[in-house]
């Protein structure tokens, strides 16, 4: 605008001699500065104006654009592998050998082939309830080291998900991508979390029916040496009666 003024004061006293077609005489048209100054300033503000709604529609394209980028969804997704991990986990605890992850179950065989040595039960049955018993114990290990070679199996898949939700969370372009990243990245330390649980679970399962083994064993042993001892003592008091 201070360029114009300089312009426009000489112009002021500018004057310009036009001469009409087939007239002889010339005509003088005079310059109106005041009229050309307002023009010009009427036309720099319709153009600020113009610039500045130009300005808001590319803040408003911007903030779209933004918002496109808020409401994308993350276009990588482990959830399956996630779910089948965590399926043949489950799938191996319920294939849990003999006496399985049930409470009737378990109160059942604890009634019977667990219960105290009594008078009433025969050798046989004695017997019987001992190879049980070891049966159950030797079940469990290996119940327990299956479901440990599934969890080790399933550290390479967590460690492959884990790099690629990294990846994909740090290369996320808004706020649902990131959001959807970090889930995932949850739902992995839950897969992680139901593996430790079920290893937990399957170990802690065989050692309790080794401890209840060793714990059967110990008072059939005792009951078996306290029929021995009785029968002894009868047999010695039948050698008696038969020499007297």
């Amino acid at each position: 605008m201070n360029r114009i003024r300089p312009i426009l004061a000489a112009s002021i006293i500018a004057m310009t001699m036009v001469q009409a077609p087939g007239q002889a005489k010339a005509q003088w048209i005079v310059f109106d500065p005041n009229n050309y100054v307002q023009n010009v300033l009427t036309a720099a503000r319709e153009l600020q104006q113009i610039n500045n709604q130009i300005t808001s529609l590319q803040n408003e394209a911007h903030m779209l654009i933004n918002q496109a980028k808020n409401l994308a969804s993350l276009p990588y997704s482990s959830l399956q592998q996630l779910e089948q991990s965590i399926q043949r986990t489950q799938q191996l605890l319920s294939q849990a050998q003999r006496i399985a992850y049930d409470v009737q179950q378990i109160d059942r065989a604890f009634s019977t082939t667990y219960a105290p040595a009594s008078v009433s039960i025969s050798n046989g049955l004695l017997v019987a309830n001992a190879q049980t018993r070891w049966q159950n114990s030797v079940a469990g290990l290996q119940d327990a080291m299956r479901v440990q070679a599934s969890v080790v199996g399933n550290l390479d898949t967590n460690r492959t998900q884990m790099s690629a939700l990294v990846t994909a969370s740090q290369g996320a372009s808004g706020a649902l991508q990131a959001s959807q990243a970090g889930n995932q990245l949850l739902a992995l330390q839950a897969q992680q979390l139901a593996d430790l649980t079920a290893t937990v679970a399957s170990q802690g399962r065989a050692q309790t029916l080794e401890s209840a083994q060793r714990a059967a064993a110990q008072d059939q042993g005792r009951e078996q040496l306290r029929r021995f001892l009785t029968q002894g003592q009868g047999y010695r008091a039948t050698t008696v009666q038969m020499f007297h």
